[in-house]
């Protein structure tokens, strides 16, 4: 190791007085250079990364332009059934996911109290017609008198009966129709009484409005419902759903851009790698406001003839509001360079 480091220096430094200046002047340059650029790799080129650039093929094809938003899945007709009787409830004949018809019964209540209430009102209807029978036979009793009253006045030549006499035999039958009228007007308060009783009954029995598949049911048999405010909600049904459709939320900075019978795709989560298609009906003028950002509900009509969707499903949807043919392609990176970022100064 002596031996080569002697020799080194016998190379470059022993007998230097005798080389030529040229040689010098070499050496000099080399190690300044040499010098430069390890400073350079040192203080930003050696950590650098080279620029790579890529190039892409131009080409023809078709382009859609896309607007997204997300909304749910709701069927086309949503029926709250309800009950305007308060009671207990005796049976529950419908089920989640039943599929039910026009006037099929859902639910009954316990009509104890109820037909008692309806006897008690066939009770009263009685009496008032009664009433109104015994009314009527004394209307005809006055009738009868005023009338006797009136025949001896004539056959006597107007001497009897005395002026008080017909008068009192005319009030007579007058309050006689009065208690006509008035038995006949409680007639039709009982029977009132009665239709009101009698409908009661018949809302005891819950049937379904529609024909579709129960989607909820909050009702169990023995529990009280009370109506005297709001009638309850039993069940939800819903049409059909094999007919949906989808309610977006569309920013106001695209809305000017949708309108109906544009085409659009979907993709829920429980199916993340199928797309459902859809198409625009509705683009409501309403606006709804939620944390500042305003947005406009769109209604798209969606196909379920497979019954793959449910109602209140999350759905993104890709509205195509304008689509080209024939056109050329240009990839949207190409139209992007980042340069590479400045090394950083060392102090």
């Amino acid at each position: 190791m002596t031996e080569n480091k002697a020799s080194i220096n016998e190379l470059l430094s022993l007998n230097a007085g005798s080389r030529p200046a040229p040689f010098k002047k070499w050496l000099g340059w080399a190690a300044a250079t040499l010098a430069i650029g390890i400073g350079l790799w040192m203080f930003g080129g050696g950590n650098g990364r080279a620029v790579v650039y890529e190039t892409q093929t131009v080409s023809r094809g078709e382009l859609s332009v896309t607007v997204s938003a997300t909304g749910t899945l709701a069927p086309l007709k949503e029926v709250e059934v309800g009950i305007e009787v308060s009671g207990t409830i005796k049976s529950v004949e419908a089920d989640y996911n039943d599929r039910v018809k026009v006037g099929q019964v859902l639910a009954r209540l316990d009509t104890t109290r109820l037909e008692a209430q309806t006897l008690q009102s066939r009770a009263a209807l009685a009496a008032a017609k009664a009433k109104v029978r015994q009314v009527q036979a004394t209307v005809k009793e006055a009738e009868v008198q005023l009338a006797k009253l009136l025949n001896v006045l004539e056959l006597s030549g107007g001497k009897v009966p005395s002026q008080y006499d017909l008068d009192a035999a005319k009030a007579t039958l007058a309050r006689a129709h009065a208690d006509e009228a008035a038995a006949k007007a409680s007639v039709e308060q009982a029977q009132g009484s009665l239709n009101v009783n009698l409908t009661d009954l018949t809302k005891a029995v819950v049937k379904s409005p529609i024909n579709g598949i129960v989607l909820a049911r909050s009702v169990e048999p023995g529990q009280t419902v009370a109506s005297q405010f709001q009638a309850p909600v039993l069940f939800t049904l819903a049409e059909d759903l094999t007919q949906m459709e989808l309610q977006v939320d569309v920013d106001e900075a695209d809305v000017g851009l949708v309108r109906p019978g544009q085409q659009a795709q979907f993709s829920v989560d429980a199916y993340p790698d199928r797309n459902f298609p859809a198409e625009i009906i509705q683009v409501r003028y309403g606006s709804e406001t939620v944390d500042g950002v305003v947005t406009y509900k769109t209604v798209l009509r969606v196909d379920n003839s497979s019954l793959s969707l449910r109602p209140g499903m999350t759905a993104t949807a890709l509205i195509t509001v304008e689509h080209k043919k024939d056109v050329l392609l240009v990839p949207n990176s190409v139209l992007r360079f980042t340069p590479p970022a400045e090394p950083a100064k060392q102090s």
